[in-house]
Parts: C-alpha cells; sequence; structure tokens
C-alpha cells in the first residue's frame, strides 16, 4: 500500500515501505560491534589466565577500544561523507573482523591492546555509516522504527553475549566467542553489497586541525574522568601515573579536555562563518530544541551508564555473586531496554518528543527510586527485578527517542554527523557516568565507615589505626575478614567490623541511586525543551554539499502542538 507525501515546493512523492534488508545490516553491524566489547568483559578471567596477565590489562584493552572510537568518530564521518558510506563501511568491517580474528589468537597483553584499540578506531568508521544507511533507505515511521531497533541493538548484543560468550568461556574457551565474530563480520559484508550505494562526495574537505582539537580533547576528558577514582579526584594518590604539585592528574587533564573543546566549538564556528569545511556541521545543534535533545540525551546515558555500574556492584558485592551469576541477573534489565527501543516508535503518532522524554525520564527516576528502596543485603528478586524492569523500559524508550528526533531535525546530507554526535555523546556520558557514579559511592561510603567506626564502642582506636580507612572501597565481607586477620582484632570486634561494612556498602548504594533519581527527574527540565512536533520525515534530497537555509532544510515539520 502506498501514499503520498507533500514535500517543499508542493511536489508529490510515492511513500512505499522500503526492504528491511538493509536494517538487517545495520542491526547486525552494531551487534558485531556491541557484542565484541561485551565478549571482551564476560571473558576477563578465561583471558587472564591464558595470557597470565591481570585483569587490569583486560580493562585496559577495552578502554583502549572506547577511547579510539570516540577520538576518531567525527573524522570516520567526514571520511565516509568522502569516500563514499558503504565503501568505507565494508573496508571497516574487514578491519574489525581481521582485529577480532587477532584477538582471538592473541597471545600477549601487548597484542591484544593493540587489536582492540583497532577494532576501536575502525567503530568509529562503521557508528556514521550505520545512520547513513537508515536515513538512506527509510523515511517515515520506517526510519522511526529502524532507529529504534538499532538503538535496540547494543542491549540486545549484551544479553547474547551474556549468554553465548558466558557458555563459550565456560566450556570450550572464550576465543570462540571472538571467531564467532569473525564470521558475522564475514555475513555482514557480503550482506552489505546489497545495500543502496550513497553517493560519495569528493569535493568534501576534511577539516584536520578540527579532528585533531576534537580527538584530543576526548582522549583528555576520557582518561580524566576514567582516572578520577583511582588517581584521587583533587590529591593524587600512589597509584598517579604522575602530579602536579601534588594534585592528582584527573583533574588536570579533565581542564585541559574542557580547554580543548571549547577551543573545537570556536574553531568550528570561525570556520562556519568563513564558509569553510567543518570537521562537524553545526547545523545539527543549530536550534534550542536540538541542544536540549542533546542534553536529555547526555542525561540519560550518563545515568544509564552510572546504574549499569552500580548494579553489578550491588549484585556482586552486596549479594556475593558470581560474574556470570551477576550477568544472568540483569538480562531482565537489558531485555526491557531493548523491547522499549523496539516499540517506543509505535507513540510517535500521537505524542511529541518533549512529551514522551519527560514521562521517559519520570519512568527512569521511579525505577531506582525502587531499586533504592528494596535492595537489602539479602536478595529480594522480585522487587529488585521490577526497578530494573521499570528502570529499562524508561531507558531505552529515551535513547532512541532522543536520537530520532536529532535524525528527523536534521537534513539527510547530515545523517553521518548525526552518527558521529551520538556516538561521542554516547562514549563521553558513558565515562563521565561511571566515573561520577565510583567516586560519588566511594566518597559516600567512606563517610559511612569513618562515622560509624568513630562511633563504635566495639572498635578501638588501637585497632583503628591498624586498618587502611584512607583507602576504604566496595569490598565483600571475605575480603574484609581476611585483611582484618592480619590485625590484632578479636572475634567480636571483626563481626562489628563486617557488620559496619554491610551497612556501609548498602547505604552508599542506595543514596547513589536515589542521585541517579535525582538526575533524571532534573533532566525534565531540558527534556521540555524538545520539540513539540511530533517527529516527522528527514529531507527526501540525499548529499548534495549545498548548505541549505536555516528555514528551507527540506524538512517536513508537522505543525506545532502544545
Amino acid at each position: 500500500m502506498s501514499s503520498e507525501t507533500v514535500v517543499p515546493g508542493g511536489a508529490t512523492r510515492p511513500a512505499v515501505a522500503a526492504s528491511w534488508l538493509p536494517l538487517v545490516v545495520v542491526v547486525l553491524t552494531q551487534i558485531q560491534a556491541s557484542f565484541a566489547v561485551n565478549a571482551l568483559t564476560v571473558s576477563m578471567q578465561g583471558i587472564t589466565t591464558d595470557l597470565n596477565t591481570p585483569a587490569t590489562s583486560v580493562g585496559t584493552a577495552i578502554t583502549a577500544g572506547t577511547f579510539a572510537m570516540a577520538a576518531f568518530i567525527l573524522l570516520g564521518a567526514k571520511l565516509g561523507a568522502k569516500f563514499g558510506s558503504r565503501r568505507v563501511f565494508q573496508i571497516a568491517v574487514v578491519i574489525h573482523g581481521l582485529a577480532m580474528a587477532a584477538v582471538a589468537v592473541s597471545v600477549s597483553p601487548t597484542m591484544l591492546f593493540i587489536a582492540q584499540a583497532a577494532s576501536g578506531a575502525v567503530i568509529a568508521l562503521i557508528a556514521p555509516a550505520l545512520v547513513v544507511f537508515i536515513a538512506a533507505n527509510y523515511s517515515g515511521e520506517q526510519q522511526a522504527r529502524s532507529i529504534g531497533f538499532l538503538a535496540a541493538a547494543i542491549p540486545a548484543a549484551g544479553v547474547l553475549a551474556l549468554l553465548i560468550a558466558g557458555t563459550f568461556a565456560s566450556t570450550i574457551g572464550w576465543r570462540y566467542s571472538f571467531a564467532l565474530i569473525v564470521a558475522l563480520a564475514a555475513v555482514n559484508l557480503l550482506l552489505s553489497f546489497r545495500l543502496k550505494v550513497v553517493p560519495s562526495q569528493p569535493a568534501v574537505v576534511i577539516d584536520w586541525v578540527g579532528a585533531v582539537l576534537a580527538a584530543g580533547s576526548i582522549i583528555l576528558l576520557s582518561f580524566g574522568f576514567s582516572g578520577l577514582n583511582s588517581w584521587g579526584v583533587v590529591l593524587a594518590t600512589p597509584s598517579a601515573p604522575f602530579t602536579v604539585l601534588g594534585v592528582s592528574p584527573a583533574p588536570v587533564l579533565i581542564l585541559l579536555g574542557a580547554i580543548g573543546g571549547q577551543a573545537f566549538f570556536v574553531w568550528l564556528r570561525r570556520r562556519k562563518a568563513a564558509h569553510l569545511p567543518q570537521i562537524f556541521d553545526l547545523e545539527v545543534l543549530k536550534s534550542g530544541s536540538e541542544k536540549a535533545t542533546t542534553f536529555a540525551m547526555a542525561a540519560m546515558l550518563f545515568v544509564g551508564t552510572a546504574a549499569n555500574f552500580l548494579i553489578p556492584l550491588y549484585i556482586q558485592i552486596v549479594q556475593g555473586r558470581s560474574s556470570f551469576q551477576t550477568s544472568i541477573s540483569i538480562i531482565p534489565y537489558t531485555l526491557s531496554i531493548f523491547i522499549a527501543s523496539s516499540v517506543v516508535a509505535t507513540l510517535y503518532k500521537r505524542y511529541p518528543p518533549h512529551q514522551i522524554a519527560r514521562v521517559g525520564f519520570v519512568v527512569v527516576a521511579l525505577g531506582l527510586v525502587i531499586l533504592a528502596f528494596t535492595i537489602r543485603n539479602e536478595w529480594e528478586q522480585f522487587a529488585v527485578v521490577i526497578g530494573l524492569i521499570i528502570l529499562g523500559f524508561g531507558q531505552g524508550a529515551i535513547v532512541a527517542l532522543v536520537f530520532n528526533t536529532l535524525l528527523s531535525a536534521a537534513p539527510k546530507r547530515l545523517a553521518g554527523d548525526v552518527g558521529a554526535w551520538r556516538g561521542l555523546v554516547h562514549n563521553i556520558s558513558g565515562s563521565v557516568g561511571i566515573a561520577v557514579a565510583s567516586v560519588f559511592a566511594v566518597g559516600i561510603l567512606s563517610a559511612i565507615v569513618a562515622s560509624s567506626v568513630a562511633s563504635s564502642q566495639a572498635l578501638p582506636p588501637e585497632l583503628v589505626a591498624q586498618v587502611p580507612l584512607d583507602s576504604v572501597n566496595f569490598v565483600t565481607n571475605d575480603h574484609l575478614e581476611s585483611v582484618l586477620s592480619q590485625t590484632s582484632a578479636t572475634p567480636e570486634q571483626v563481626a562489628e567490623a563486617v557488620a559496619i561494612n554491610e551497612d556501609a556498602r548498602l547505604r552508599a548504594l542506595q543514596i547513589s541511586l536515589l542521585g541517579l533519581a535525582g538526575i533524571a527527574l532534573l533532566a525534565i527540565i531540558p527534556a521540555g525543551r524538545m520539540p513539540d512536533y511530533i517527529p516527522g520525515d528527514i529531507p527526501a534530497a540525499l548529499s548534495s554539499g549545498k548548505e541549505p537555509d536555516d528555514d528551507e532544510d527540506g524538512l517536513e515539520r508537522p505543525a506545532s502542538r502544545s
């Protein structure tokens, strides 16, 4: 069944349902990229044993891939535009498959690190191309649903990694998970030849100064926020790689990254004023509603990533469950994100983005509040799972909504820039979310422990002096008992210390979850400034290199709704 859609100029075009094959390629490729990172996390124990390396080396490899992707994603969008999205995509898929093959046969931590860094760098080419394929192949409701499925592919990859990589790691070996990714890369390469060829733009000039400013700022910010907990928030800890007059390098790197970010946007504005090419087109953020949408996206990714860090912390440390048990426990959460991302498009015809986003943030806050008030030191499965599902529904709906809103508001020729911006915000917000949640939770834990120890009659000062209270962190009861066994503590004093630890870590997690709920409620403010029209179609014209006027960008905007 077809219909006609009016476009600027009074012309009409038929709206015919397009083939879902491009979406299959998009979703499978997103699963390929996301599964790789999740499989590395799930396989950590096997990797550390095989390569005779500490778990921190695996964490470093994961971080290298994430930073490489974030640093080069803006450049990746421009390379796709210049040389053709399909061609660049195919080359990137091949390189990613080879990188995964290198991970599968890794014989040293160095080889693993290089392979994962290469993987992250080519994902910077893949991510913008996926958005371009959606923009080039779908419009209207199909486009909205496609974006939802793209957003849902990330949690879907997480669930698959938990089930498949977890099973492989405990049976035939962790390396087979990455061999499976190589096979998936081959499938995606073959299917990609049936994708529509998006015309390349050879005239595109790459702004290398802007690319360097962006990459440098992102790397500084990422390392800075990642090092807050281990290097120190203000004063440097012994684990800091260097100090600046005793100050931790983390805030120094964050400050330098923020300065670099400001220089980046100043550079973009100057290039745009001089009508010169930019590494990122500011037209993506040309109005207050687009900026508000970005703030809403950042807030949701911050809250979601922080919660995704705190929930396993609760299950493993408070509940004392294994990594695999933790993986199984959070499947309802990831599935609810997947479902919400897939079905939120059905609401677009009835409600404008700002209404959906406001309700979504209320749902997210509700889920976090339920979790904060129901988690206990004993396993309360039903109440916790309900909280996780509610949180996942709100999170999945908002992530898909804000992405679709940004893409709908931009000319189709900027689809790559929208995809790059989404990946950039995703990585930076995620890094900041984990770092801030970690620092906040550990800070609350330290304060509660110090207060409880000071008021305890069972723990004398001479015993407290033997325990390193200046490095309090989330630890299991067994670990704490092991530390206290090396002191002069009596069994009664050990029991008192364990009780204080149990109470402190639980309260710290509860307060942290309530803090995230508060941030979700504050995000209602920028969400209210999101567009008040139902997301329409993105403009029909493919990349042309022509700069449209702000009020003549070919965007179909339905009448404003309150």
